[in-house]
């Protein structure tokens, strides 16, 4: 049924909505806000669009040949200061539904096009090759031959990495593959659905001595099995706050320099102005480092991390710093609310879900300030609401754009814990 209405914003997908009449929401991909739209209704929540009657001065040419095929881009079509606007609007949301009245931003950053250093990447045997990119909308790989995302140092390796995935028995239909952009150089982590043959692994290091990369991991694919080293030419290495650390296969990575740049100088200007010799940041979620050594510039850190293999490399470089590093699986062993108390500020950066179980000891121990690192609205909303429920006041926030065109957001939230009751005195 063609119909023709108006959008009023954008849903949590990227998509235009219209009110109807009857107060429900329609769905409208590739609509924006303030526009007029034509649209053919499928269903009782989305529409697809046929045309534009009254376009927001907000929309653009997308800047890629694939976007409305390749899933990794949703809103090319917006500018890109409209699209750090609504989501900073995303954040401001957030911590609204978290109790928190009025918050504002504070500050924002958006990184640059061509600055992606992380990207994790399907591959698709196909009777005329190998694809090698990201997935449709609720569908098949689609080959990334263009991508203004990408860093052009990873972009530069995907014709060779086709040609390398086609002639690998190891792959027989799916794999995928994570790179992340190091200092020493582009770092894979190769996920294939079949084993790798020592001919598979002669293959590899011819491919990793011509494009330059020191090291290519491999495991099964669908597995979470430790990653076995296929072809390695040289050390691997990445400094963070000019410490160099030797990360594991497929570590995490901020996505881009810029944005981990921004995150640290927003973690930082949260911190107590005043901290002295024996004050201690408790780090929660502490990776490799990203965070760590910055902050072991202020003060003392006590550095918790999950993954064995990242803790690993973060001791590994931690000696002459005031970072100790400690292995912990935060959500069946937290910190608890007694350490937590002693420490002059936590820092945490916590995966999609949230901080789960060690929240709810972050919010008994009541430490002076809390910093927050999200890269989930749901659960920013979900975690600050404890934080205000114990009366913590919202300080700061920074909104961090690193994933252009996504509908990703991250944001550095910054909590402090209200005064302590006076002692009455007679």
């Amino acid at each position: 049924m063609n119909i023709e209405i108006d959008i009023s914003a954008l849903g949590a997908d990227g998509d235009g909505m219209a009110r109807m009449p009857d107060g429900e929401p329609l769905f409208v991909p590739g609509a924006l806000p303030g526009e007029r739209v034509q649209a053919d209704r499928i269903d009782a929540r989305s529409a697809h669009l046929l045309s534009v009657l009254r376009p927001s001065p907000d929309r653009v040419d997308p800047p890629c040949t694939l976007f409305g095929q390749c899933g990794g881009c949703a809103i090319q079509h917006l500018s890109l200061p409209a699209a750090l606007d609504w989501k900073a609007e995303t954040v401001v949301h957030a911590l609204a539904r978290a109790g928190f009245a009025d918050p504002r931003v504070t500050a924002r950053f958006q990184s640059p096009p061509a600055s992606r250093r992380r990207v994790d990447l399907a591959i698709r045997r196909r009777p005329d090759g190998v694809a090698i990119g990201l997935h449709a909308r609720r569908g098949d790989v689609v080959d990334l031959t263009t991508c203004p995302v990408l860093a052009p140092a990873l972009f530069a390796l995907l014709p060779a990495l086709r040609d390398v995935a086609r002639s690998l028995g190891a792959l027989r239909q799916n794999g995928d593959v994570l790179i992340n952009l190091l200092d020493s150089g582009p770092d894979l982590l190769l996920a294939t659905d079949g084993p790798l043959e020592p001919s598979d692994r002669a293959k590899l290091a011819e491919f990793a001595r011509h494009q330059h990369i020191p090291r290519i991991a491999w495991r099964q694919a669908g597995t979470t099995d430790i990653p076995e080293t296929a072809a390695q030419s040289g050390p691997v290495h990445h400094a963070f706050s000019g410490v160099t650390v030797a990360p594991p296969p497929g570590a995490f990575l901020q996505p881009s320099s810029e944005g981990e740049a921004a995150i640290i100088a927003a973690v930082l200007a949260g911190l107590p102005r005043k901290l002295g010799r024996r004050d201690a940041i408790v780090e929660l979620y502490a990776g490799c480092g990203t965070l760590s050594f910055a902050l072991a510039e202020k003060a003392r850190v006590l550095a918790f991390e999950g993954h064995p293999d990242a803790v690993a490399a973060l001791r590994r470089a931690t000696s002459g710093t005031r970072v100790v590093a400690e292995q912990r699986d935060l959500n069946r062993q937290p910190i608890m609310a007694r350490q937590i108390a002693e420490a002059a500020a936590v820092v945490l950066d916590p995966p999609y879900m949230g901080a789960g179980a060690q929240m709810a000891q972050i919010v008994d121990g009541k430490p002076a300030r809390v910093i927050y690192v999200s890269c989930n609205p749901q659960a920013l909303t979900r975690d600050a609401a404890g934080l205000k429920a114990a009366g913590y006041q919202l300080d700061g926030v920074t909104v961090i754009d690193q994933f252009l065109w996504s509908t990703e957001v991250e944001a550095v939230c910054v909590f402090s814990a209200p005064p302590a009751p006076r002692r009455r005195t007679r």
